[in-house]
């Protein structure tokens, strides 16, 4: 203990130089906007190159959970693309509904993290592939995000378990719409809120995105109805959605480049301008 003293004694001005110049640095970025972007930016090219090495081992290991996911993918994506009827006949892309027009940009989870309230992923894919934020980002099975920030070879993703997690979602059966958020309590189960009175709904109901935001297509599934609750203060619906995805177990996914977003958005300032 002593000479844990005698170091700080005898480097006392050292320390205080650097503990002014982080303090400095700190005040910097979170006062300039572009400084902080440049810091995100580093910071996730480097974590994200430590997470895809990890992730190698990790996908190595299990290879044979990987092989049978994308067996069942592949069965899913040909039951789509083919008439049962007749296989030799492939509808268009315009024909298979959520998927125009968007692009697909493919990537892989190299780290997910779930046991937090306010949960993130990072993808091996970056502003080189076309990668920006406010993109959806999905799977086979369901909704699984939004692209928070980028760098040349990585991203991240505001997983749908996070508390500030805010997406438009609908009944599938009747198009009523609310507001999809997470609680931070069940990684398997998410909260449909603002549903009107009004809705005839019931267990087993299939929840699905409500296409009122540029971000996710329309009727991409995202859960089925666990539980009903009425709100005592809004009278209104707040549903437990189980989700079809385990949000602890991701590894290909799908960001979804929206080619009418700039124009949607675009317009919509246009009109709020003039108001």
């Amino acid at each position: 203990m002593q000479q844990i003293f005698n170091f700080i004694y005898k480097n006392s001005n050292r320390l205080l130089f650097l503990l002014l110049l982080g303090i400095s640095l700190f005040l910097t970025i979170q006062s300039h906007s572009y400084h902080r972007s440049k810091v995100i930016s580093s910071a996730n090219f480097l974590s994200g190159g430590v997470y895809e090495r990890i992730n190698n081992v990790n996908e190595y290991l299990n290879l044979r959970t990987q092989n049978d996911a994308l067996a069942q993918e592949n069965a899913k994506l040909r039951s789509l693309l083919f008439d049962k009827k007749d296989t030799t006949s492939i509808p268009k892309l315009d024909s298979i509904r959520g998927l125009h027009p968007t692009d697909i940009i493919v990537s892989k989870v190299i780290h997910n993290s779930f046991n937090s309230h306010e949960n993130y992923l990072t993808l091996n894919s970056g502003s080189l592939q076309g990668v920006k934020p406010d993109m959806g980002v999905i799977n086979s099975l369901g909704i699984v995000g939004i692209i928070d920030n980028t760098s040349p070879g990585y991203s991240t993703v505001v997983s749908i378990l996070n508390i500030k997690s805010q997406i438009n979602a609908k009944l599938k059966k009747s198009n009523h719409f609310g507001s999809l958020g997470w609680n931070g309590k069940n990684t398997g189960f998410v909260q449909l809120t603002d549903v009107p009175r009004l809705a005839s709904i019931r267990k087993g109901d299939t929840i699905v995105t409500g296409g009122q935001s540029v971000i996710f297509p329309e009727n991409i599934n995202i859960g089925t109805i666990a539980k009903i609750e009425v709100d005592d203060q809004t009278h209104y619906y707040t549903i437990q959605v189980k989700l079809f995805n385990d949000m602890t177990n991701l590894g290909h996914v799908y960001i979804i480049k929206s080619k009418d977003r700039e124009e949607i958005i675009n317009l919509e300032n246009k009109r709020k301008k003039d108001e």
